[in-house]
């Protein structure tokens, strides 16, 4: 059985001002185990992104009991399931130095033509990860609503958002979340995090973002052209 797993101690680059896990940074390390063990897979760029083919992540989500806090130390693990037609299922869970489950979460994959950004079959290029069940899987995302009511507020793409795949990191999303979102801002606790993609958001494009506040629970939604990602975000 194939898992992936890491031990990590959280310093302080990767929490916020109360000393709690970022909730970007925990979508990135989720990220880096995903292209680590894809790598361990032999599925890495030389099968990918030196042949022009580009690892997108097109929805996530996370279930967290707990969010782990400044100088913890932590275990990370990481596994694929099956793959459903052109979307490759990925599953998460961090643990404390207790093995006490702290949180579970699960993404969707996605294999992408680098000059057309359109998604191709995997087979087709030879690539083909095998799935596991473990039975600490978590559900896979859904598609969030969109937020309704309130005024938008306009947000540029800026340099430091953009990443290698020539698009604002999915990280950043949560980011730009928090940053509007006045329960993350008060430290009160996330539980629950579910996001999509639906479309890139690149270097200067202006997104109209909306905020939606339904008891415990905040949908935010981001427009451009097209509809770019939906996001509900729920804090105790």
């Amino acid at each position: 059985m194939s898992i992936y797993s890491t031990q990590l101690r959280l310093r302080n680059r990767d929490v916020n001002l109360h000393r709690v896990l970022r909730t970007s940074t925990l979508f990135e390390l989720m990220q880096e185990a995903s292209i680590r063990h894809t790598e361990e897979l032999g599925m890495g760029r030389e099968m990918t992104l030196d042949r022009g083919l580009l690892w997108m992540v097109t929805h996530q989500q996370a279930e967290i009991t707990r969010m782990p806090a400044y100088d913890e130390r932590i275990t990370l693990e990481s596994w694929p399931g099956k793959t459903l037609h052109l979307l490759f299922p990925r599953f998460y869970r961090v643990l404390d130095e207790q093995g006490q489950v702290l949180l579970r979460a699960s993404s969707l994959w996605a294999l992408v033509d680098a000059g057309t950004r359109r998604m191709v079959f995997p087979d087709r290029h030879g690539i083909v990860i095998e799935g596991v069940e473990t039975g600490e899987e978590t559900a896979l995302p859904s598609t969030p609503r969109r937020a309704s009511g309130g005024e938008a507020q306009t947000f540029t793409v800026p340099f430091s958002y953009v990443d290698l795949n020539g698009h604002m990191n999915n990280t950043r999303y949560f980011d730009l979340a928090e940053d509007l979102i006045p329960a993350a801002a008060a430290g009160r606790r996330l539980c629950r995090a579910s996001v999509e993609y639906a479309c890139e958001a690149c270097l200067g494009e202006k997104l109209s973002v909306a905020v939606e506040e339904a008891g415990d629970c905040f949908y935010i939604s981001g427009d451009g052209e097209k509809k770019i990602f939906r996001m509900v975000m729920e804090y105790r």
